[in-house]
């Protein structure tokens, strides 16, 4: 199963965010880094995952 996913806050909780989702999810594409239209020094980033397989 393969999903698309959004990630939207700082620089630093993206960061986050990816180092948590790689622990559960191979991430096999991902986008730049996009600035969020409402929000100062927000970005926004595109993922498409798939879980790992359990051991």
């Amino acid at each position: 199963m393969t999903m698309r996913v959004r990630l939207e806050g700082s620089r630093a909780e993206l960061t986050l965010g990816m180092i948590h989702l790689r622990q559960h999810f191979t991430v096999s594409s991902m986008s730049r880094a996009f600035p969020a239209r409402n929000r100062a020094r927000h970005y926004r980033i595109y993922l498409t995952i798939t879980p790992r397989e359990s051991s």
